[in-house]
């Protein structure tokens, strides 16, 4: 196994004006599995395919090991590939498939035999091995496709939204698979999804790009308790944090007609750079419902303290549901995502008043972006 390296690597296409990666510096782990993640055209398939040698790397390098592979032909590095395609040969078996690489580099039959069955044996796909493509379901040509980098015993494996072609409960029960898998084979892998739940329950540590720049690598854990800027903080978490722009009232912030007390030391870090107002934080968990309706039926008529956010839809989830409102902050609606219990479901065009929780907010600078809160 090995470490894997990206030192300032950067990307960029010949007449591209900016680069589609950026000063991009992470380093593997022994073992690690570490998923890439983030919007289309963020830059992480081309960070998979500089380090695979598919890409040129204009700048910077990439180390696998203590080997610098910055300019090595693909053949040359020891990694191996499954792709979104699984990129199957029709015309052969299961078995011809997943030992191929092992022929042309000249192996002998008896090798490729005893590894093929090996890796069948780990992917429950002894009884397919006679079998071609098209007699197997999405999920067998995906585990063939893996078997085919697992006898290769790269030192790296590289994996590009290998799941996108699965429907989505064949998604959950192979990426349950793969990243057992991993664990089981310890080998090092770079993942790219742009599932970000795919993200948070795969990966060791995750790395979040947008616009090929590197915006936080993490534990799935940290960067959902502590997300480093807006963009991380509106794209980990599913339902996304509700993101919602409030003004400075006397070292608090004013949440609809209540005064909510946050981290002063947030609140301060901005008055003093003149910002009157601050990006609040609050995943849907995290709200509390002071006064509103809470399975259909009115607790108060009076106006209570708190944002005042209208149902537009429920979305009931058995033990738990999602309320999606819409709310007045200022002069703008917003929307924003309320997780819950399932035997306490709002109507729909009903109004709850919400406040963030104690201790749950996370405070962002408006202007750049940047976390405030500890």
């Amino acid at each position: 196994m090995a470490t894997v390296t990206f030192d300032k690597a950067t990307r960029i296409y010949p007449g591209g004006e900016k680069p589609a990666v950026d000063g991009l510096d992470i380093e593997v782990g022994d073992g690690e599995f570490l998923v890439l993640v983030g919007p289309s055209g963020c830059g992480k398939s081309t960070s998979l395919r500089m380090l695979a040698g598919l890409e040129d790397v204009n700048a910077g390098a990439i180390r696998i090991g203590e080997r610098d592979v910055t300019h090595l032909p693909p053949k040359d590095r020891d990694i191996a590939m499954v792709f979104q395609n699984y990129a199957l040969y029709p015309h052969m078996t299961v078995a011809d498939n997943m030992g191929f690489a092992l022929k042309i580099a000249g192996v002998n039959k008896a090798e490729i035999r005893k590894r093929v069955e090996e890796a069948a044996k780990i992917l429950d796909l002894t009884e397919y091995l006679a079998r071609k493509p098209k007699a197997l379901s999405g999920g067998q040509r995906q585990r063939v496709a893996m078997g085919r980098a697992i006898v290769r015993e790269p030192q790296v494996f590289l994996m590009d939204e290998p799941l996108s072609n699965l429907d989505a409960k064949l998604r959950v029960q192979t990426r349950t698979q793969i990243a057992s898998l991993q664990r089981r084979l310890g080998v090092t892998t770079v993942y790219v999804t742009h599932d970000q739940v795919e993200a948070m329950t795969m990966g060791d540590r995750v790395a979040v790009l947008k616009d090929g720049l590197l915006q936080q690598v993490d534990s799935p854990r940290n960067m959902y308790d502590k997300p480093a800027n807006l963009f991380v903080a509106g794209f980990i978490g599913s339902p996304a944090m509700n993101l919602i722009e409030v003004p400075i009232v006397d070292g608090g912030v004013k949440f609809g007609n209540a005064l909510v007390n946050v981290e002063r030391d947030a609140v301060q870090a901005a008055a003093d750079k003149g910002d009157r107002t601050v990006t609040v934080g609050v995943r849907p968990e995290h709200f509390d419902i002071v006064n509103g309706e809470s399975e259909g039926k009115s607790l108060s008529k009076d106006a209570p303290a708190g944002l005042a956010v209208t149902v537009n839809v429920v979305e009931e989830l058995g033990a738990d549901g999602y309320v999606y409102g819409s709310a007045k902050v200022g002069d703008e609606d917003k929307d924003v995502v309320i997780r819950v219990g399932g035997r306490a479901i709002p109507e729909k065009g009903s109004v709850l008043h919400v406040v963030p929780r104690a201790g749950e907010t996370h405070v962002f600078a408006t202007s750049s972006g940047e976390r405030l809160s500890d």
